[in-house]
């Protein structure tokens, strides 16, 4: 049995990142060596010079949508509403906080023209929503909505403009996420651009980030849990590009456990890379064999969740957890807005 109390630590609690740094490539990055465990302490504007040339960099280029909305039901109670999935053109499940005030029939409304009644209830208490709208739901959700930070980033309502804008990869290209693939949070044209001079090659794979990449594990045996499904799409140019890398014999560099599980997902058993969309509903544990990558770029994780046992997966879990011990004695940055570790 795979135990989830094994993959814990302690971190004090002023160490979680609330801000982003003013300049995203000057977060700090630990270098972390997957077969020795030898530990580094860097920063990421550096990260040209620990990869090789011809390494070829995988970017997840997901875009966030303002997910979070707030209302008033038709009895006058404020209610906050977070897009889970959409199941129709104007029909979604939500999580709601207090769920209890949405019972079937309520009418909850967001702004002018843009409203929603409830029409049922999901699984994990979801509820579901058929929202009424006069012109475009992207764009009422642009215009009402507020970036979907996870709770461990404090915010009061209407203080999160900034938040637009940094809670988004430079990349970001194709809309569909509800949690940033942080690990890119990072980069900057000038990174991208000194990794070209340095004949690092990139790629992108779109995998949009949902509710299951944070969801708690809720069992001790991680045997027993399964990460939720997320849509991804990997063109066929990428997947050639993949595929020349890896019969050249060059390292294939993860940015980020979602493009992580997109490229596990569509790697065969023989080594070569599948084009295609659909559901990456892979869930990495301790003894898989990783077929699709070769090194990881990815922000420091939460205790006890399917993240931070991804990584544990590929690099070890003594030397993961060990190198989280270094970065809370180095007072590293944690979490979304934090900084980050290079496994190589």
């Amino acid at each position: 049995m795979i135990r989830l109390s094994d993959f814990d630590f302690e971190l004090p609690g002023e160490l979680i990142a609330q801000e982003p740094l003013e300049q995203r490539d000057a977060s700090r990055m630990l270098v972390l060596g997957r077969k020795d465990g030898v530990i580094a302490d860097s920063v990421f504007a550096s990260i040209p010079s620990h990869l090789r040339p011809g390494d070829l960099l995988v970017l997840n280029n997901t875009k966030v949508f303002p997910a979070r909305l707030y209302g008033i039901t038709n009895t006058g109670a404020r209610v906050e509403v977070f897009l889970v999935e959409k199941k129709s053109r104007s029909t979604w499940e939500v999580l709601a906080r207090p769920g209890k005030r949405l019972k079937p029939g309520k009418k909850v409304e967001f702004g002018t023209g843009f409203s929603a009644s409830v029409v049922g209830r999901a699984a994990e208490g979801r509820v579901v929503l058929e929202f009424a709208m006069e012109g475009d739901f992207d764009s009422l959700v642009d215009k009402y909505g507020e970036p979907p930070l996870p709770p461990y980033i404090k915010r009061q309502k209407g203080e999160s403009e900034k938040d637009r804008e940094r809670y988004q990869t430079t990349y970001a290209s194709e809309r569909g996420a509800i949690a940033a693939p942080t690990a890119g949070l990072h980069f900057t044209k000038e990174v991208m651009s000194e990794l070209k001079d340095r004949e690092i090659a990139l790629a992108e794979i779109t995998l949009h980030v949902g509710y299951g990449t944070f969801e708690p594990v809720r069992v001790e045996n991680l045997n027993e849990h399964r990460v939720a499904g997320e849509r991804f799409e990997v063109s066929d140019a990428t997947a050639q590009t993949l595929n020349t890398a890896k019969t050249e014999g060059r390292r294939i560099v993860a940015v980020g456990t979602t493009t992580t599980r997109a490229l596990e997902s569509i790697v065969t058993p023989e080594g070569t890379f599948e084009h295609g969309a659909g559901k990456a509903d892979l869930t990495i544990l301790p003894g898989h064999e990783f077929r699709g990558i070769d090194a990881l770029l990815t922000n420091f994780h939460l205790p006890r969740s399917s993240l931070l046992v991804l990584v544990s997966a590929f690099a070890g879990r003594e030397h993961v957890l060990e190198a989280y011990r270094h970065a809370v004695r180095e007072r590293y940055r944690f979490y979304s807005y934090g900084d980050c570790m290079l496994v190589i």
